[in-house]
């Protein structure tokens, strides 16, 4: 079955972009990094799922332009979380309704760091880790928030949301929160201006953070929720174990926060471009040859933008690194954002600042693309003044492949 035709010495670029991709990737090497290390089944459900998005494994549409009669066949988008090509959709709902939220104040993003030497623990407990994370840093902060010595004395709000990764794909837990300048008080009555530009002291976070996060960390250690295998067996004794808590005691832990924005939009579009999938755009990846992959990078220390080659069974371990565990959350809110209290207090909060209730809307799928990234799906690409109509439906070729066909289908590259 042929999906996408093989050059002789590396993959093909997508068709429609000329862009290389993640499934290029596990397309031409898949195989090879299947023999040098083992393949867990989350691991070949996402492969699987990337491999397989807009094909017509998946089934789709034959979609026709009703003023020039331009055909184009249109696949089914796989949908899942770690997909580079996947949720835009969900994307774009997930910052409009993070939009309606926003209020009319400076907003401070902070940056909360779990240190290198828990890395390898994380990777192996990431839900166990990401959920002690969270627990510790959004404690922490309401705590800050709650506690008048602290210039605010209320309750605040705000997003946090795990990445798990850095610009060379490798492992760095790290939570991201965006926080409104200010709280609401206790009684509901008023809304807390703080009276400096810095929200709260990144060392004394950090002190209470690394506090909490050991303490969480020691308990799960106890309470034998925590798995060392691998290279981390030698800390699931207590001595050791105990070192490893004494040696994270020692060093001080990485809280940073950015300057106050008055424009939040901006962060939330930069968040939202990690919110619904993983580790790397295909955008950045710039070519795909000889066994290689060479992707761009921001160097944060020179502010510049370099690229990195490494081979490209060592591209897809690192991009698997990061495959989060099952019905695992990675995006949570707290305080007057919480779920459970937004509708009362969130509108407090507008009330107290002044901000008229704008009427609730359903903006469709084609209006909300073309708002928010200026892409109108339904315009025809060839004479860019008919619209694309859905003809006929294409059923999915199987539904039931397994990775090793899926290996088949597609080809392999020649790594040799």
């Amino acid at each position: 079955m042929k999906t996408k035709k093989q050059p002789e010495s590396s993959h093909t670029k997508h068709q429609s972009t000329g862009e290389w991709e993640v499934a290029d990737i596990f397309h031409g090497y898949g195989e090879a990094y299947r023999q040098e290390y083992p393949l867990p089944y989350d691991h070949q459900k996402v492969m699987k799922a990337i491999m397989t998005c807009r094909t017509e494994l998946l089934g789709g549409h034959l979609q026709q332009c009703d003023s020039c009669g331009f055909e184009r066949l249109v696949f089914h988008s796989c949908r899942d979380r770690h997909c580079p090509k996947c949720q835009t959709t969900v994307k774009a709902r997930w910052l409009e309704a993070r939009q309606t939220e926003l209020l009319p104040v400076a907003y401070f993003h902070l940056v909360f760091t779990v240190p290198h030497e828990l890395n390898m623990i994380a990777l192996g407990n990431k839900k166990e880790i990401g959920t002690l994370l969270f627990r510790a840093v959004s404690q922490t902060l309401l705590e800050f928030g709650r506690n008048p010595k602290n210039k605010l004395g209320g309750k605040i709000g705000f997003i946090a949301i795990l990445h798990t990764w850095d610009q060379k794909l490798l492992d760095h837990f790290h939570l991201h929160c965006l926080i409104p300048a200010g709280a609401l008080s206790p009684d509901g009555s008023t809304w807390i201006h703080p009276n400096s530009d810095y929200l709260f002291s990144v060392h004394a976070l950090s002190v209470v953070f690394r506090g909490k996060f050991l303490d969480f960390f020691k308990r799960a250690y106890q309470e034998n929720r925590l798995s060392f295998v691998g290279k981390t067996e030698t800390f699931s004794t207590e001595n050791a174990f105990q070192n490893l808590l004494n040696c994270l005691w020692q060093k001080e832990w990485v809280v940073y926060c950015k300057p106050p924005l008055d424009e939040p939009k901006l962060i939330l579009e930069y968040l939202s471009r990690y919110v619904h999938r993983v580790a790397i755009a295909n955008q950045r990846i710039i070519n795909v040859s000889n066994g290689n992959v060479t992707f761009t990078y921001k160097d944060r220390q020179n502010n510049t933008i370099e690229e990195c080659t490494i081979k490209a069974v060592e591209f897809i371990r690192r991009f698997l690194l990061h495959v989060l565990p099952k019905d695992f959350m990675r995006i949570r809110s707290y305080g007057f954002l919480a779920n459970r209290s937004k509708k009362k207090d969130l509108t407090r909060c507008k009330e107290l600042l002044g901000v008229k209730a704008a009427p609730s809307k359903m903006t469709s799928t084609r209006d909300l693309l073309k708002e928010m990234f200026g892409i109108d799906i339904t315009q025809c690409p060839q004479c860019t003044k008919g619209k694309m109509l859905n003809i006929k439906e294409i059923q999915p070729l199987s539904e039931t492949y397994t990775i090793n066909e899926v290996f088949t289908m597609f080809g392999q590259a020649d790594t040799s």
